[in-house]
């Protein structure tokens, strides 16, 4: 693999580029693309916009936007990929990491964007090395989804805090956690299990009253996978998961952690009650 570089692309000649990018991670049906004007004009009015390289072609990109939250400044992090072939390299932490090193240099100290609460990886390196939160569970947040990767249930999100001077993150960013069960998951209720029927799993033994101070939501890893082979399936896993956080967050409970575990194909959020 050649030299992977980093730099901030300020150029016409650049944003082409990432319009192009754009396209070839997300597929050749994704209608979505933020087009080259956007990008032109965001960069000169304060977003941030990071491309890597494997010598002169571009494999990557993060790209976030100045925002308000409750009025205090912030970054929105709209879009990151990296191409196929590339995706286990580590480019994306090294972006996202590059991105929180432009953001502390405006004094800032937030980043928040959307992910899919389904996508078992994503999760992992979300919480496991970024140490993010998310109190937020957005329904159908894009609308229909054109793309190859996220066609057939509604656009559901959780927003990721990235609370980028806490000594929290400062910590996990220099060692990220194993994808191993942390020990404030040891024991916690499940509000859901995943249930092995068939060639899919299912989601079963729903609890949407618990009382406890923390609790863990599973889901399945594969859901790409899955809808397309299962995509019933799939959005059953998507309405069922959708009752659990909304009726979780409703209650003031914050998701704090995600355990990865490859072994048995699953992922589990750890939810705890917020205490302010």
């Amino acid at each position: 693999m050649p030299e992977i570089t980093y730099c901030d692309l300020t150029s016409l000649a650049d944003f082409a580029r990432v319009v192009d990018l754009e396209q070839e991670i997300w597929g050749p049906g994704y209608t979505d693309p933020v087009p080259l004007p956007i990008l032109a004009i965001t960069v000169k009015r304060g977003a941030v916009l990071i491309g890597a390289f494997a010598g002169e072609r571009m494999i990557g990109f993060v790209y976030s936007v100045p925002g308000l939250r409750h009025g205090r400044p912030m970054q929105w992090s709209h879009m990151a990929g990296v191409v196929h072939g590339y995706r286990d390299a580590g480019i994306g932490y090294r972006l996202k990491l590059l991105q929180r090193e432009r953001t502390l240099a405006m004094g800032l100290d937030l980043i928040e964007w959307t992910f899919d609460p389904m996508q078992a990886m994503n999760a992992h390196f979300n919480f496991a090395k970024l140490a993010v939160v998310a109190e937020e569970y957005e329904e159908n947040a894009y609308g229909e989804s054109q793309s190859p990767l996220h066609r057939g249930t509604p656009t559901d999100r959780l927003v990721a805090e990235w609370r980028i001077t806490e000594p929290r993150v400062a910590e996990r960013v220099s060692a990220p956690v194993p994808g191993g069960a942390p020990a404030e998951m040891t024991g916690v209720p499940r509000a859901n299990r995943i249930v092995q029927t068939g060639d899919w799993p299912e989601c079963g033994d729903i609890h949407l009253d618990i009382d406890a101070d923390r609790l863990a939501v599973e889901i399945p890893m594969g859901f790409t996978e899955m809808l397309a082979a299962a995509p019933d399936l799939a959005l059953a896993w998507r309405m069922d998961t959708r009752r659990i956080f909304t009726s979780y967050f409703s209650r003031g409970f914050t998701a704090l952690e995600f355990c990865l575990d490859r072994s048995s194909r699953k992922g589990t959020y750890l939810l705890a009650r917020r205490t302010a």
